[in-house]
């Protein structure tokens, strides 16, 4: 049976959504020019890195001195001015925009048809890359629900670190400068001295980040002071960082789950720690979360994308994005996550998600971090475990085993395990299965 949200916060939310569609029928451009004519001599942009600063009035001027463009996408790509102005001169001229990496090489894809007005990359792990489409009113939407959700305010500016071009990048800091004039503070770097150097900039600031930066920051004791707003996306936010930082510096790390296919999916909006790891918080506000018969994540909202490109699939058709993460939602409306649906562990037929292994294990004191991976058995039982693994002291492999005995069923136990001290992280806080597999396993014959 499909289980469905249905509290009154819920209810309150969607209403306000409805509420919004309106708004989001205007084009980005009309948008943008209302922002200009609201704060025109305001900060709307102050690039450390250079020292230059730009009102509203000043980057509208610069962005209409762009000629039309002659192709039929354009590719904004770098990490500041120059990418924001291309995106300006997209919505004016209406031509398709899509955000490149600085390293990125542009793509060869075909023109996307009409309504379509933004292409969003995704990562390709799992096969060729594709593009997520998405309508004018579909950026707007989740732009708005942003905003509204995290009641971000044009007097604590975003200080920029994340990537402009990544879709949390993008959302957190683009749309919410052009659309809603929430002025951009973009740090020469995310290094600790950058962002230090950023925040002197204003009284109080907002500060989007991913959890390695995080961890970073609270580690070198470079958090700013003045951070009003403190979220987290792109990886899962480790409890016991959340916990630090909440404990030791009294800042509130907000969790923030989005996906490129749909915008912001949930927020954490409490001032307290969260009940557990796996909880990512409540709906954002016009977004509405059930699940399939399997218990995956299915997000309906505005800001849902139109469809991939080139090539529709099923799980991704506005209003409604099917995800493959494996989630329950308690009657208050609680998010979490289980694992994802293609990562579950075969194991004579049963299957485990291999988070289920990972937070039991992480429960031992002598562990600081460990991936578990399912692994082609050898007795034809579908799947084995195994697990990669970190210590902060000496412990033995048995120890390890008679621990998880005590909390698991004998069938989830590990049965190869590998310590490595170079079990980490990319820049987004996330790692790869696949590649871990890989790297530990014999090339098949």
């Amino acid at each position: 049976m499909i289980s469905v949200v249905r509290d009154t916060a819920l209810k309150i939310t969607l209403a306000r959504g409805r509420c919004r569609r309106a708004n989001t029928r205007e084009m980005l451009e009309q948008r943008w020019r209302s922002t200009v004519d609201r704060f025109h001599n305001s900060l709307a942009v102050h690039e450390v890195a250079s020292g230059r600063t730009w009102t509203f009035r000043e980057l509208a001027a610069a962005a209409d001195a762009l000629g039309n463009p002659s192709d039929p996408v354009l590719f904004a790509q770098g990490t500041g001015i120059p990418f924001l102005l291309t995106v300006l001169q997209a919505w004016r001229t209406r031509t398709p925009l899509c955000p490149l990496e600085p390293s990125q090489p542009i793509p060869t894809i075909p023109t996307p048809a009409a309504p379509i007005a933004h292409l969003k990359s995704t990562s390709g792990s799992t096969g060729a890359p594709r593009w997520v489409a998405l309508t004018e009113a579909q950026i707007a939407a989740d732009a708005d629900q942003i905003v509204d959700t995290m009641q971000l305010d044009p007097h604590s500016p975003n200080v920029g670190v994340l990537s402009l071009a990544h879709s949390y990048g993008y959302s957190n800091l683009v749309t919410p400068l052009f659309l809603h004039g929430i002025p951009l503070i973009l740090a020469a770097s995310a290094l600790p001295t950058a962002v230090l150097a950023a925040a002197r900039l204003a009284p109080r600031i907002t500060l989007p980040a991913v959890p390695a930066l995080w961890s970073t920051w609270h580690q070198t004791d470079a958090i700013p002071a003045n951070v009003h707003l403190a979220i987290s996306a792109g990886a899962p936010l480790p409890h016991t960082l959340e916990r630090d930082i909440l404990e030791q510096r009294g800042l509130k790390i907000h969790n923030f789950l989005g996906a490129s296919e749909c915008g912001g999916i949930a927020f954490d909006r409490t001032h307290s720690l969260r009940p557990d790891p796996t909880c990512v918080g409540t709906a954002m506000n016009g977004v509405r979360l059930s699940t399939d018969a399997d218990g995956a994540l299915r997000v309906e909202s505005a800001a849902v994308a139109q469809s991939y490109f080139p090539t529709p699939t099923s799980s991704l058709r506005h209003p409604s994005f099917q995800s493959a993460d494996l989630v329950s939602i308690d009657d208050n409306g609680l998010l979490r996550i289980r694992g994802r649906a293609s990562d579950l562990i075969n194991v004579a037929g049963r299957k485990v998600a291999p988070e289920t292994i990972e937070q039991a294990l992480l429960t031992h004191p002598a562990i600081r971090d460990c991936l578990v991976l399912g692994l082609p058995d050898d007795d034809a039982r579908g799947e084995s475990i195994g697990v990669v693994y970190d210590v902060r002291s000496p412990v033995s492999e048995s120890e390890l085993r008679t621990f998880l005995q005590r909390v698991l069923p004998a069938w989830q136990l590990p049965r190869r395990w590998w310590l490595r001290p170079d079990l980490g992280v990319d820049h987004r806080g996330k790692r790869s299965r696949a590649v871990w597999r890989t790297r530990l396993l014999p090339p098949a014959a």
